[in-house]
Order: C-alpha cells, then structure tokens, then sequence
C-alpha cells in the first residue's frame, strides 16, 4: 500500500514539473509577441486600406465636380476686336467688351461697351462710343429650370450621394474583414489548444515510458501514449498551416499610411479573451428594429433615394422640352461710357433694343420621347428600390436567426464540453490508480478537443454571424 502511494506521489511530481516547465516556456515565448485586438485592426482597415480611401475619394471627386458645375455660373467677360483696312482705306474697326452673369433665376443679366469707327461701317451699327445694359429672359421653355440649374441640384444630389455610397463600400469592406480576423483568431486559438494538448500528451507518454521502465506498465502502453502524441503533432502541423494561411489572408487587409502592404509575422497574435467570453450574455435587439432601421438608415437605400431625386430633377427637365421655347431681350442704349445714365429714360420711348425669339417644334416627338425616358427611368428605380428593401429584409433576417440559433448551439456545446471534461478526469484520477486503460483514457481526451475545438469554431461563427446582421443592417461603419 505505501509503495502504490509513493509511487501515485512520484508521478504527480513528475507530472507537475514537466507542465511547469513547459508553461514556463510558454510564458516566456508570450512575453516578445503582440497582440492585435479586433478594434485595432479594424481601425487600421478604416484608415489605410485602399478601398477605404478610394470610398473617400468618392466624396471629393462629386465636391470637384460641384465645383465645375457651380463655374456655369461664373460671370463671363468677352472681349472682341474685328477691323478691316484695305488699300490705305480705313473700312471698319469694331470693338466691343462683354460681362454676363448667368443667375439661378434663368435669368441672365449683362452690360457692355462698343467702339465703332470705319468708313464703311455696318449701318445698323453705331458709331463712335456706345454702352449698353441689358437682360435676356425666358418666358415658357427653362423659365423654371434649364440645363445648368438642373446639372447645380444633380451635383448637390450627387455628393450627399457619393457619401452613402462611400458608406456602401466601407460596410462591404469591413464584412470581409470581420470574417478574416475571426478566422484568424480561431486558426490561432485551435493552434494553442493543440499545442497545450500535446504538451500534455509529451508528458504522459514520459510517465509511461518511466512506468514501463520501472516495470508497472506494459510495452504496449507506450506505443498507445506515443500514438496518441503523434496524432496530435500531425494535427498541430495541419492547424500551423492553416494558421499561416489566414494571416496571409488578414495581412491583405492591412496597409500603412504610405499604401505599403503590412506582412504580418508569427509574433503578432490576436486577442485571446474572445475564447472565454459567455456569448448568452449577448444581448440581440428585437428583429423588427433591426428591419425598420434598416429600412430607413441603410445606405444603400439612401444611395437609392438620392438617385431617385436625381432622376426627378432630370424628369423637370425634360418637361420642359415639352415646351416652346420664348426668349425675351431687352437691352438699354446709351452714347458714350456712363451706361447708368440709360436708366433715367423710358425703358420703351428711346435708345433700346428689343426681342423676341420663338422656337415651336411640332409635332415635338423628341421631347415627348426624352420626356417618357426620363419617368421611365424613375420607375425601373423604384422598382430596383423594392427589390433592394426586400433583399435586405432577407438578409436581417437570416443572419438575425442564424446569431440565435449560435447562441442555443453554443450553449448547448458548452454543457457538453463541460461534460466530456468531467469524463476525461475522471478517467484520468482512474488511470492514476491504475484502474483503466490507456486506450479509453486517450479516447476521452480526443473527445475533449475535438469538443473544444467544436466550441471554439461556433464561437467564431457567432461573431462573424454578429458582424453580418450588422453588415446587412448597413452598421459596420
């Protein structure tokens, strides 16, 4: 009886100072490593990936070209100088210099001054110095909107549209993402487990070869023990290459801030407490909240709604080809330089020039046709509109029953991991005092990893699960 206690004895200490000098080691590994938590990689994602900046490019490429279109609008100054003399004779010398300022009424405003000297002069043309004020008005076609009061509102929709659909991008973006780094940090997490378990099994199969040493075990016992590491070492070399495989595939997500590409190396590790977290304690709002601000915050449905007010403005504009086009001009005259002076006369009694232009097409089948284009146009996006709102729905609502349903599976594999665990001790205390095989005590250790490994890869598909109802929602911003 004392030589079995001291024997138990014996083993347990052997036992204690192989795990501890192996987690020493492991301790002392873990000191030069780095950690890459799931926030700080995202944030570097946001910031220096170049699909991130080529989003935000989106925005000042629809800022610049409200710009130009705003330039339509700039006041314009024309200059023009046209003479002629021919065989010492002096026929005509026309000067003229031009401002016009378009406005956002469609109204254009403008003022000048002439110089016309020659001997064979035009004769509607006066001579001499001459100044004029005048103004051109629409009266039925582009009175209410024109062409460049129609591309002004489109760029201004534009750019409130480029910045949803930057949005877009950044949600599509940050999906994929999500799902490396939880893929990542689960290759990561099954390769530590391994390398735990075959820790363990080194240790073991130490104690057994010593027993078979000392006579207390058989030769078989230690060809089971050293089976059993070796399957383990396989496995861990396949979990190290598939390991290596998703930090390649992370790495593609991250770049500095000179569009150089990072390469991550065995030392960065993710983060580690994911594993331990109670994902029951997830809190998972109501699914009609997650549908109805959808429905109205997602951008790809702003992107839509603005495209829509878009096509409205194109749909006016094309009205107005349905209309004839009636231009008024008026301008006032004046001799000499002081143009001011032309606003003391009677608009209509003297030193005026005045017009009408009239364009009536008929049967005015281009109008017409641009004009059903234009609502045409507006239909197929509503209807795209509806299909893109249903399409989201869909989505909220797998990815929502699919986070549920994790949540149950995962509880559900944690009782059982608990489970096997108890199972496996208990069949270890056996095996101490040497009431049990090597063979079923293996056994119930496969099915302890396999179990952990089980819980880890559902944990992993509940928090990219997670990230997807946010991305369908249009959240991941």
């Amino acid at each position: 009886m004392i030589k079995d206690v001291a024997y138990i004895l014996k083993r347990g200490f052997l036992s204690l100072f192989i795990f501890c000098a192996t987690a020493g080691s492991l301790l002392h590994a873990q000191d030069s490593l780095r950690v890459l938590s799931e926030e700080d990689f995202i944030n570097m994602v946001k910031e220096h990936h170049p699909v991130a900046k080529q989003a935000g490019l989106l925005v000042d490429a629809a800022r610049a070209q409200l710009v130009a279109i705003r330039g339509e609008f700039d006041p314009q100054v024309f200059i023009s100088n046209d003479q002629k003399t021919f065989d010492g004779k002096n026929y005509y010398n026309y000067s003229n210099a031009e401002l016009g300022v378009p406005t956002w009424f469609g109204v254009e405003l403008y003022a000048g001054l002439e110089n016309n000297i020659g001997d064979f002069t035009n004769p509607e043309v006066s001579l001499s110095r001459t100044s004029y004020a005048g103004i051109s008005l629409p009266l039925l076609k582009d009175l209410v909107l024109d062409k460049r009061r129609a591309a002004l509102e489109k760029g201004k929709l534009f750019t409130q549209q480029s910045a949803f659909e930057r949005r877009v991008w950044i949600n599509d973006l940050l999906l994929d993402a999500y799902k490396a780094y939880w893929g990542w940090a689960r290759d990561y997490q099954l390769l530590a487990v391994l390398d735990t378990t075959i820790l363990l099994n080194e240790a073991r199969y130490e104690l057994v070869r010593i027993s078979f040493q000392q006579g207390d075990r058989a030769a078989v016992d230690t060809t089971e023990a050293l089976v059993q590491l070796q399957a383990f070492q396989q496995q861990r070399e396949e979990a190290w290459l598939k390991f290596r495989k998703s930090t390649l595939e992370l790495s593609t997500f991250l770049w500095m801030e000179d569009d150089k590409p990072v390469y991550l190396n065995e030392m960065v590790i993710p983060d580690t407490l994911w594993s331990k977290q109670p994902i029951s304690k997830y809190e998972v709002d109501q699914l009609n909240n997650w549908i109805t601000e959808a429905l109205t915050e997602h951008p790809k449905l702003q992107e839509i709604n603005f495209k829509l007010q878009s096509l409205e403005v194109e749909r006016r504009l094309k009205f107005q080809s349905l209309l004839p086009k009636v231009d008024l001009k008026y301008n006032f005259l004046q001799k000499g330089y002081n143009v001011t002076n032309s606003f003391k006369a009677n608009l209509f009694e003297n030193n005026y020039k005045f017009g009408i232009n009239a364009i009536i097409p008929i049967p005015n089948r281009s109008g017409i046709g641009n004009y059903r284009a234009a609502k045409i146009k507006i239909k197929s996006t509503e209807l795209d509109r509806s299909f893109t709102e249903l399409n989201l729905e869909n989505k909220i609502r797998f990815h929502y029953s699919e986070v549920l349903n994790l949540q149950k599976q995962i509880a559900i594999y944690e009782d059982a991991y608990r489970n096997y665990l108890r199972l496996f001790e208990a069949e270890q205390l056996k095996f101490s005092f040497g009431e049990t095989t090597l063979f079923l005590l293996n056994s119930r250790e496969t099915k302890v990893l396999e179990a952990k490994q089980k819980l880890l890869e559902l944990k992993v598909k509940f928090y990219q699960a997670f990230a997807a109802l946010n991305w369908a929602a249009g959240g991941l911003q």
